[in-house]
């Protein structure tokens, strides 16, 4: 299991990194990403801390694991601002909180997190097509969400990137322990959104091939 959408008690999660991080090794996981809720205000302390803790946990606990933040509620026309900040700041994955059906995330946003290049539009609800090809042409993964809620709309976004071709995976989205999920159960998620097995064993590829850019990235800024 590959899950790049996870928070901490960074922001609003239950556990502290090394326990979310042992936690999902032992149901699996190979790798997962902290992803805290951020805008302007708190951004520098999230990715600085977070990018400590993770420090030793791949060592010890034997998975890849990533400090990301995902940029939340954050007006459309700051959000590539705030994309290109976090990336300063060291964010080694940036997610955007998209146009969820159960929060009242602004009109706009989808398109705003696509044109920043983010690496992952969380939840985006009902996107559109014309967001969701801009999204194929940007180069950026569109979430099919196991958290309950923001997964209402999966089937819909399902849809959208198979008709624009855009790139699509699962997260979890996780804020407590029985958020994180096996990858049997990640099935389960992906065929409920409308898949079929060739469609779901995409995804999966999708989240590796993601990872592969991640850990390319990491070398890189190791070695410039």
């Amino acid at each position: 299991m590959i899950d790049l959408h996870t928070h901490t008690l960074f922001s609003d999660g239950e556990l502290i990194p090394s326990e979310l991080a042992r936690r999902a090794k032992d149901i699996g996981y190979r790798a997962i990403a902290f992803t805290d809720h951020v805008d302007f205000s708190n951004m520098a302390f999230v990715i600085e801390n977070v990018r400590k803790a993770t420090e030793g946990l791949e060592q010890y606990f034997g998975l890849y694991v990533f400090a990301g933040v995902e940029i939340t509620h954050v007006p459309p026309q700051l959000i590539p601002e705030s994309i290109e900040l976090a990336r300063r700041l060291g964010a080694q994955i940036v997610v955007v909180h998209g146009e969820s059906p159960v929060e009242p995330v602004a009109k706009g946003t989808n398109r705003a997190a696509i044109l920043g290049r983010c690496d992952i539009l969380a939840h985006p609800g009902l996107i559109s097509f014309e967001d969701a090809k801009l999204a194929e042409e940007n180069g950026v993964y569109l979430e099919i969400s196991a958290r309950s809620g923001h997964s209402f709309t999966n089937g819909h976004v399902f849809r959208m990137a198979k008709k624009a071709n855009a790139k699509y995976l699962l997260d979890t989205d996780t804020h407590s322990p029985n958020n994180l999920i096996t990858t049997e159960f990640a099935r389960v998620v992906l065929k409920g959104s409308g898949m079929n097995d060739e469609e779901v064993s995409e995804a999966f590829k999708n989240s590796e091939e993601l990872l592969d850019k991640l850990l390319k990235r990491r070398y890189d800024e190791k070695n410039f």
